[in-house]
């Protein structure tokens, strides 16, 4: 596929002038798109659970949320922002029966969609615009003028503008600003579970508990384990962020970067690609997708296992006691 950006030019929102959005859930993406889009001069309905934290916050927003069925009468576009594991059960009980031809179904991620555990009717179109970081930054982005990058996927396009009203949606909550790069639900789906499990946070998480565990074993001070392989990963990440892995080697110690580029080579091994090669065809497979869905339909018993292990481990531990010491970076302790 050959790269498309769109920007604001590329991305009336009239689409949605003049119509009403449907926002199901609350949580970190909903509102971050429910706000921007308000702001933006677009009708939004929210839809949560009463009684519930995020119903509260709605409320304090100045929405006035109501029930599924309600909040999608009428309603041109209707987002889908709860967890993945829930759309299925949410869709079948509340929004399939409540579809009216000719409206739209967005998504912020391919999951069910792509996996085939949710199938929407052919008379109505089935988007995506999948925002490139986390809900919180969605909002303060677009409040500070600017916007976070977005992807676009159009799915199923049943009355012919469904690209149009996606666009408009990214313009909405400032992606338009930033760029709305063109992809598809199968690559988003697949890229996005490849990058959280081998690299943004299974595979950074594994390493920095591996090293901070091979020095305090070697008899080194937690509390120096710690820095040394915890709380600098954001110096470094920052450096990468700003201009890539060059502007990092550029900026440390010429001692770091020949460690670096003499000994990274020995930590992530064609074994460990290799064993990258096999998570990305689990995922492919839907294996994975399989997987997570058996776990959270039967309780989650292995995932809160392997939760426990590490939220008690001395790593976190050591961590806790040494953010306090750091009024600066507004410690969030779970």
């Amino acid at each position: 596929m050959a790269l498309k950006i769109y920007y604001e030019k590329d991305a009336p929102i009239d689409a949605l002038k003049g119509k009403k959005v449907a926002i199901i859930g609350y949580g970190s993406q909903g509102h971050a798109h429910s706000l921007n889009l308000r702001d933006s001069g677009i009708e939004v309905a929210v839809a949560e659970l009463e009684g519930t934290d995020n119903f509260k916050l709605a409320t304090e927003h100045g929405f006035k949320p109501s029930n599924i069925k309600t909040a999608m009468n009428g309603a041109a576009l209707i987002i889908i922002t709860v967890p993945d594991e829930v759309q299925a059960k949410i869709y079948e009980g509340q929004i399939a029966p409540n579809l009216v031809a000719g409206q739209t179904l967005g998504f912020c991620h391919g999951f069910n969609i792509h996996f085939g555990y949710i199938v929407p009717p052919e008379d109505v179109n089935v988007v995506m615009i999948a925002p490139k970081g986390p809900g919180h930054l969605v909002r303060s982005e677009f409040e500070k003028g600017g916007g976070v990058p977005n992807l676009i996927a159009v799915k199923q396009d049943a009355t012919g503008d469904a690209k149009q009203i996606a666009l408009a949606w990214a313009n909405g909550i400032g992606g338009a600003r930033a760029g709305i790069i063109e992809t598809t639900y199968e690559e988003e789906t697949e890229t996005d579970l490849f990058g959280e499990q081998c690299v943004l946070c299974g595979g950074l998480t594994a390493l920095i508990k591996a090293g901070f565990e091979t020095l305090v074993e070697a008899g080194y001070q937690p509390e120096i384990a710690y820095f040394e392989c915890m709380h600098e990963v954001k110096l470094i990440v920052d450096l990468m962020y700003q201009g890539g892995i060059n502007y990092m080697r550029y900026s440390v110690s010429n001692t770091a970067e020949y460690g670096d580029l003499s000994r990274g080579p020995r930590i992530v091994t064609e074994q460990t690609k290799a064993e990258m090669k096999k998570i990305l065809s689990e995922i492919t497979s839907g294996a994975f997708a399989k997987e997570w869905v058996n776990e959270y339909n039967t309780g989650l018993k292995n995932f809160n296992k392997l939760y426990e292990k590490d939220h008690d481990s001395q790593l976190e531990t050591v961590g806790k006691k040494l953010r306090k010491m750091m009024m600066w970076i507004d410690s969030k302790e779970v």
